[in-house]
C-alpha cells in the first residue's frame, strides 16, 4: 500500500498485523508518503535510499524486526528507525540501534510526534553535516588566503552567511528537539 501525498518525508511502515499496519498507515498518510509492509521480508525488499524513517514491529514471524534491522544496518540506507512494538522494554535496547522504542498501543497523536521528532533528527544531522564541511572549507581559505583577500571575497562573505544561518537554522532544530522531550516526559 502506497499513499502520495504532501512530502515531510518517507515512512516504512513494517507490522505483520494487517489491521495494525493499515491504521498506522491511514494515521500518517495525509501527511508522509507511507510505504507498508505486512512482513520482514516484504520490508527489506522495500528498504531504498528514500526511506526517511522506519515503523518497525519487534516481534513478526519468518523475519523479526531485529533481522530487517540488521539487514537495515548492513545497507547503504540510513533512516530513522522506531521499534514499534508489544514488547516491553529491557535493556537489550541498549545495544539495539533504533532512535526510539514505542510500546504498543499507540494512538495516532503518538505515532506522528515519533515520526516527527525523528524526521526532525534526520534533518539536525544533515545540517551538522553541512555546516561541518562549511565551516572546513572556510578553516582552509583562513590558512591559505590573507585576511584582506578573504574581507574582498564576495564568495567568502557569501560562505560566512551560510555558516551563519546553519548555526541559527541548527540551534532552532535543538530547541525543537528539546522542546518534544520535555513534552514527552511529562
Amino acid at each position: 500500500m502506497s499513499s502520495p501525498t504532501p512530502d515531510r518525508g518517507t515512512v516504512l511502515v513494517v507490522e505483520d498485523e494487517k489491521h495494525l499496519a493499515d491504521l498506522y498507515t491511514e494515521y500518517l498518510a495525509d501527511v508522509h508518503t507511507v510505504r507498508t509492509a505486512y512482513g520482514g521480508s516484504e520490508a527489506i525488499d522495500m528498504l531504498a535510499r528514500d526511506v526517511d524513517v522506519v515503523l518497525l514491529d519487534r516481534r513478526m514471524p519468518v523475519v523479526s524486526g531485529n533481522e530487517v534491522l540488521a539487514a537495515i544496518e548492513d545497507s547503504e540506507v540510513d533512516p530513522q528507525v522506531a521499534m514499534v512494538t508489544a514488547v516491553d522494554p529491557d535493556f537489550d535496547i541498549i545495544d539495539l540501534g533504533v532512535d526510539d522504542y514505542i510500546v504498543k498501543p499507540v494512538s495516532k497523536a503518538a505515532l506522528r510526534d515519533v515520526v516527527d521528532r525523528l524526521l526532525t533528527i534526520a534533518e539536525y544531522n544533515d545540517r551538522v553535516q553541512q555546516l561541518t564541511s562549511k565551516r572546513l572549507t572556510r578553516n582552509v581559505l583562513q590558512v591559505e588566503k590573507p585576511k584582506s583577500e578573504l574581507e574582498n571575497s564576495d564568495r567568502y562573505a557569501t560562505l560566512e552567511a551560510e555558516i551563519s544561518d546553519l548555526e541559527c537554522e541548527l540551534d532552532d532544530l535543538a530547541e525543537d528537539l528539546e522542546e518534544d522531550d520535555i513534552v514527552r516526559h511529562r
